[in-house]
């Protein structure tokens, strides 16, 4: 959850009007794009694009409860 949580960061720090340092964000975000899509987690059966969007939803519900 910790990298997905990093990922949301970085995208709303990007997504963000006139954002700073918008080169260092971007290689952020795709290092953790590849970190999240390479985690042993997903290396397992059954790991369907179904679980990745639920994680993601997590994290979002998790984000907006703290």
């Amino acid at each position: 959850m910790q990298l997905q949580a990093e990922w949301h960061r970085t995208y709303e720090a990007l997504a963000a009007p006139d954002p700073v340092r918008t080169t260092v964000l971007r290689r952020r975000l795709q290092w953790l794009s590849v970190r999240l899509w390479w985690h042993p987690y997903w290396s397992g059966p059954g790991r369907m694009p179904a679980v990745r969007a639920e994680l993601r939803h997590q994290v979002r519900t998790w984000r907006e409860q703290r």
